[in-house]
């Protein structure tokens, strides 16, 4: 529970504080562990469950409100939710080097378990375990960014393993149904982004199976529809052609 005192302290307890620094003065505010990070990435949408406080502080340990003129003077505008939106987005999340390596870790895993999970071997089209990818990604001395999602870190691994090891991303197969005054033209249009057709049939209208890496999915999907004017169709069969089994180095 919150105590005030009569100096204008806020004391608080189990605290993650995010600093920041604007116009020459530091600013920090009182978050709940582990919020800060689940809003950075998107999965809370709740500021209240993020925030301990709407407050702002000069020193959130000592419980040192800052002044209204300086927040004014340095964030243009004396909105409390909306200079803490600020410094929750570009301020710096104050942890103990045990809690930092501990986060960093979890991360790590993570990251390893996302690409574990997208991709494969592309010889024999089966998945790497976690510990396979893991052991990889210490190989290529891999160091997690703490300000960055681990989605876009795990693209960002994918990219590095594949100069040291065959990976790749697991291909998506499609049905793709194009008109038939559109289907020729529009198949050379597709070809670059298709990784192997599997079946093609063509009747009143073309019908492909095909593989395609994950990546080119939305583009497939805009140029199906905006080219045929929504009498094409796009059908995801799978989302991972992949073997059954783990690849074994």
């Amino acid at each position: 529970m919150s105590i005030f005192t009569p100096t204008n302290q806020i004391r608080l307890t189990n605290v993650a504080v995010v600093r920041m620094k604007k116009g020459g003065k530091r600013f920090e505010i009182a978050c709940y562990k582990n919020k800060v990070m689940s809003w950075r990435s998107g999965a809370e949408k709740d500021l209240d469950e993020v925030l301990q406080t709407h407050s702002v502080f000069v020193n959130v340990s000592k419980g040192q409100v800052a002044k209204k003129d300086d927040l004014t003077k340095a964030f243009g505008t004396d909105d409390l939710t909306e200079i803490c939106k600020q410094i929750l987005a570009k301020g710096e999340l104050q942890v103990s080097d045990k809690e930092r390596q501990s986060q960093l870790e979890t991360m790590f895993r993570d990251i390893a378990a996302i690409v574990a999970d997208k991709c494969v071997n592309p010889e024999t089209k089966r998945p790497y375990t976690v510990s396979l990818i893991e052991r990889a990604m210490k190989d290529i001395h891999y160091s997690i960014k703490a300000n960055k999602s681990t989605k876009q870190q795990a693209l960002e691994v994918i990219r590095q393993l594949k100069e040291t090891m065959e990976i790749q991303r697991a291909h998506m197969r499609l049905r793709l149904v194009l008109p038939a005054k559109e289907a020729k033209r529009l198949k050379e249009k597709l070809k670059p982004l298709l990784q192997v057709v599997e079946s093609e049939d063509f009747d009143e209208e073309l019908e492909m199976v095909c593989l395609v890496d994950p990546g080119c999915f939305r583009e497939i999907d805009e140029l199906i529809r905006c080219e045929t004017k929504g009498r094409g169709s796009l059908e995801v069969l799978s989302l991972k052609d992949v073997e059954e089994g783990d690849e074994k180095l």
